[in-house]
């Protein structure tokens, strides 16, 4: 195989030059090259699109090196399919990655420009609706710095997660425009376009060999287009790809019709083809919008899969190893489709006979579970299934007819459990169970936190685990370090690293080192001045963006996450209130003064989530601007919460509010992120605040609440919210004070449905833990006005946090699942930076 790298390279060119000089003139270079622009009329965006570009350019040679490897030693390659990848912005995770922060910064400065500035002019990439796609985003950076073989394959939505307005208190969805001024990180692979085949019908032959076969007969037909990122690893030559695939028509015009004077018509084609990847999760409550969810799914796994052959024959390995050479992940059950297409990929494409065919499958995919919502289990009805996947019915058909009859002869006359198991739903409407045909097909299924996966095998699940316990484990999740603490809390991490060194950002464990400091007094005291100081950074943020005044001293109290009712936004709500209520009762009541901040979106067709978030925005109008509360309480509900915004707010944190339902959460990563940054959790026993609390000591963590089992045994005894209503009186004044319009300008209606939902269901059993919840809040008030005993619990939650890694998350599904070893990538020395892991803000 030819070289990457030509013999004659001038060493310090201005595409891999790392010395201040060369980079202030690579950064020029691009500017008028690439953007066309020179610095006189140049924008903001024209400086990060240049600055962008130059950063690429030191990843390129790191990427084809990488990729160069990859097809000569041909290694056990993991392929984690995953609908979302919530990356969050690629340039500061980039300078980080290659360590060039400050010394790009200092060129930055020699130009006039600012690096902070460019940073914030980078669009987000909204491919991702929340915890799933920022766990995939997490795991890809973990990959590459562990140096394993890999590739992420999703989609590249035109259209991300909305952009979130708040309009007198509502949210309001905007279009998130991620793509409209490019994407410099990204490149296009036109020439590896695959075909996609939807709908029309199938038809049996024989093929030469006298074989009864069948083909698949498409009423449609698209491309799928592979546009390319690099993933760079921390301190590692490792750039591994993320491939997400855009549709497009074959044909994009048709000139007959053109001609005819359909002008419509010419371009419809392709109209309805990107129609597939315009935008993320499109509102499925429609018929249209549910099929448009089940094309997009099986659009990027066919594209994916196609590749991953494709890949194999240019290796020039046979697909009798396909299962040897790729681990394939499912994040939930949306690539799930995949376990049918490769079926028949392999059927019908290649020629395997069913046993090989499903002995093949069934070792490649291994999947990931992220709910015990049965109503969040994807199922899809089975007449729209079969107009669009046809042949994907009939092999489904075909694998659970098998899969049943191995269920008959383990479990004979158990009619129930065959209902319950089997991949097709024939109650009512019949559906596809996508979790049952990910269940059969995996050799390996895992919860992300023990409680999650003890509950999968305990109830969601419960009849898979009997049937094939050998396939369930348990990886707990994690966060990336890197994004997370090194480059949202630079503060922090420099602390961190003149005290115990940098081997903390690849081995979390390390940060067991800082619990020698605990009762230095002047590591406190510095630890408290980095906490001050990124509130600080906050509260002048809040202060230009929403007009608002908040204490930095006081206690900042940040709920930070998806809204919706399991997750309780509402419950915290009523504790405000009820801290209001304390204060309109006496004025002069003496409380620990604290700051509430929300942030998070609630889905556009999620009515009751969208009335949460315009609660909390009408209580904030009403606290914040009483003179009784004298600034004790403030509410801040932040706007349009993303990946960027939440680089702000995890640091600044001093209580992480993870407060679900306990047997609700499947694990959360938030929870993780606020403790790595030092916030202490009030919270259930529910998802990772089990094993949180487990690793940063009782002591460190404010626990309220009903566990996963009381939750149950209480609702199986006949729960009934109104005895709480009637048996407490603070909470029935917190009730009634919002059910009167109070809160409202006078409406009693408004807060109604949301009321009722508590007071006649209280699905979520938030009146149960009410009390719990306000005694639990009483002593976190206590603990926060000792300053020195908060920062001893604050500094522990980060020393114990090593757990909480993305990095161990991965060697768990590498010891586990995977089973595939990392490979060295070497690259020349010159393209190698010497990491100043100090950043300077």
């Amino acid at each position: 195989m030819v070289s990457i790298v030509p013999n004659n390279i001038q060493i310090e060119d201005d595409r891999t030059g790392i010395d201040i000089e060369t980079l202030k003139r690579a950064f020029l270079d691009n500017l008028f090259y690439i953007q066309a622009k020179f610095p006189r009329i140049a924008t903001k965006n024209d400086y990060y699109m240049a600055l962008a570009y130059t950063v690429r350019d030191r990843l390129l040679n790191r990427w084809l090196r990488t990729t160069q490897t990859y097809l000569e030693k041909a290694p056990r390659t993991v392929a984690y399919l995953s609908a979302e990848f919530l990356l969050g912005p690629h340039l500061g995770n980039n300078l980080i990655n290659l360590g060039l922060y400050n010394v790009v910064k200092q060129a930055m400065e020699e130009l006039g420009l600012n690096l902070t500035d460019l940073l914030e002019q980078e669009e987000e990439p909204g491919l991702g609706n929340g915890g799933l796609g920022r766990l995939a985003a997490c795991y890809i950076d973990s990959l590459a710095t562990l140096e394993i073989p890999a590739i992420g394959y999703g989609i590249r939505y035109q259209f991300g997660i909305f952009d979130q307005e708040i309009k007198d208190g509502w949210q309001v969805e905007i279009t998130d425009l991620w793509l409209q001024y490019g994407n410099p990180w990204e490149v296009a692979r036109p020439e590896a376009a695959l075909e996609v085949k939807f709908g029309g019908r199938t038809e049996v032959y024989t093929d030469e060999h006298g074989r009864y076969r069948i083909r698949w007969v498409p009423f449609k037909v698209m491309k799928g287009v592979p546009y390319d990122t690099p993933i760079l690893g921390f301190q590692t030559n490792t750039a591994n790809t993320l491939r997400l695939w855009k549709a497009e028509a074959p044909e994009s015009f048709d000139f007959e019709a053109f001609n005819k004077g359909d002008y419509f018509g010419a371009v419809h084609a392709k109209s309805e083809c990107e129609n597939i990847t315009k935008v993320l999760y499109p509102n499925d409550e429609s018929h249209q919008g549910k099929q448009l969810r089940l094309e997009q799914q099986y659009f990027f796994v066919s594209c994916s899969l196609q590749d991953m052959i494709r890949i194999m024959q240019i290796q020039n390995l046979t697909l009798e190893r396909f299962h040897e050479h790729y681990a394939i992940q499912l994040n939930d059950t949306h690539p799930t489709i995949g376990v049918a297409e490769l079926m028949r990929l392999l059927l019908d494409e290649y020629g395997f006979e069913w046993d090989r065919a499903w002995n093949i499958t069934t070792r490649t995919f291994a999947y990931t579970n992220h709910t015990l919502l049965p109503e969040a289990l994807e199922r899809w009805p089975l007449a729209m299934f079969a107009s669009l996947l046809p042949r994907h019915l009939e092999i489904i058909y075909e694998i659970n007819c098998r899969f049943l009859d191995e269920v008959r002869i383990k479990f004979p006359d158990d009619g129930d459990r065959l209902r319950r198991m089997s991949i097709i739903d024939e109650s009512g409407e019949r559906y596809v169970r996508m979790a049952n045909l990910a269940c059969v097909g995996s050799f390996a299924i895992n919860g992300v936190a023990e409680l999650h996966s003890e509950l999968l095998k305990q109830t969601t699940l419960h009849d898979f685990y009997e049937m094939y316990p050998e396939k369930f484990t348990n990886v707990t999740n994690g966060v990336t370090p890197r994004r997370f603490m090194l480059l949202s809390n630079p503060r922090l991490a420099n602390l961190i690293t003149n005290k115990i060194g940098d081997g903390w950002i690849k081995r979390l464990d390390e940060l067991r080192k800082l619990e020698d400091f605990v009762h230095d007094a002047n590591f406190r005291h510095d630890f408290r001045q980095v906490k001050q100081a990124v509130k600080q950074d906050l509260a002048d943020h809040i202060r230009t963006h929403y007009s608002i005044d908040v204490n930095p001293n006081s206690l900042f109290d940040i709920q930070a996450k998806r809204i919706h009712e399991y997750k309780r936004q509402h419950l915290n709500a009523l504790y405000i209130v009820t801290l209001y209520n304390r204060l309109k009762a006496d004025p002069d009541l003496d409380i620990t003064p604290r700051t509430f901040l929300f942030g998070g979106k609630a889905a556009p067709g999620y009515y009751m989530a969208k009335l949460m978030i315009k609660l909390i925005n009408s209580i904030a109008d009403v606290v914040n601007n009483d003179p009784d509360v004298r600034d004790r309480i403030k509410v801040v509900f932040l706007k349009d919460y993303n990946v960027k915004f939440a680089q702000r707010v995890y640091p600044a944190a001093d209580l992480s509010e993870q407060i679900s339902t306990a047997g609700k959460e499947a694990s959360g990563t938030g929870n993780m992120k606020f403790s790595m940054n030092g916030a202490l959790t009030i919270g259930t026993l529910d998802g990772a605040n089990i094993e949180i609390r487990e690793a940063v000591g009782v002591d460190n963590f404010f626990l309220f609440g009903l566990t996963a089992e009381e939750v149950l045994a209480k609702k199986a005894s006949g729960y009934n919210p109104w005895d709480y209503y009637n048996s407490n009186p603070e909470l029935k004044l917190v009730i009634d004070r919002l059910a009167s319009g109070f809160f409202s300008h006078g409406d009693p209606n408004l807060f109604k449905p949301l009321l009722d939902s508590l007071l006649y269901r209280d699905e979520y059993l938030l009146l149960a833990d009410y009390q719990s919840y306000v005694e639990c809040q009483e002593r976190v008030s206590q603990a926060y006005r000792d300053s020195d005993y908060w920062t001893r619990m604050s500094i522990l939650n980060v020393a114990r946090m090593g757990k909480f890694s993305s990095d161990r998350s991965i060697q768990d599904y590498l010891q586990h699942i995977w089973k595939a070893p990392a490979v060295k990538v070497d690259v020349p020395e010159y393209t190698q930076s010497h990491s100043d892991l100090k950043l300077t803000f």
